[in-house]
Parts: structure tokens; sequence; C-alpha cells
């Protein structure tokens, strides 16, 4: 019995590199279908792109809005109707002539 133990040892030292890569390559092949980077993540990654886009498109717009106030501003050219509107609203002033009536929320 001891005659076939050397040749079952070096079939298992045979065995073992190939065993070892084959496990080294699955693990990295898991992790590139199933990883947080993989292939399944890809959906959720373009699910976020679009929240993102539509995030964006929004931000772009309240900006121009914002732009456009400003220019609406400059004190060169500062558009009257807006600037009175933001004096009454931020101040709370009123004219002489003017009757206030308030509302309720």
């Amino acid at each position: 019995m001891s005659g076939k133990h050397p040749k079952s040892i070096g079939l298992i030292r045979r065995a073992a590199m190939p065993a070892v890569a084959l496990l080294v390559v699955g693990t990295f092949a898991g992790h590139a279908i199933a990883g947080p980077n993989g292939l399944f993540a890809w959906r959720g990654y373009a699910q976020q792109l679009e929240v993102r886009k539509a995030e964006l498109a929004g931000l772009q717009a309240e900006r121009a809005q914002l732009k456009h106030k400003s220019a609406l501003l400059d004190p060169r050219r500062a558009d009257p109707d807006l600037a009175d509107e933001m004096v009454r609203k931020d101040l709370g002033l009123v004219r002489s002539d003017e009757v206030v009536v308030p509302l309720e929320d």
C-alpha cells in the first residue's frame, strides 16, 4: 500500500495548480458578472443615468431662469416692474396711496 501513496500525492500535486488557477479565474468571472461593477450592475447604472439626466435638465432650466432674473436686475437697465415687485415682497414696503388687503395662506 505504501507503493501507491507516493503516486496519489504526485497526482494531487499535479492537480493542485490547475485547481487553484480555475478557482482564481472563477472568482474573477463571478465578479465580472455579479460584482458591483459587473454586467448585472449595468442596468442599475442606466437607470441612475436617466434619473441624473432628468435632474440635470431641471437644474439647467432653473439656472436659465435665475440668469434671466439676474439680467433683469442689472443696475444699468433694471426692469422697474421686477424691482418694484422685489422691494414690496422682500421689504414689505407700500406706497402711501395704496391699500393693503391681508390674505390668509
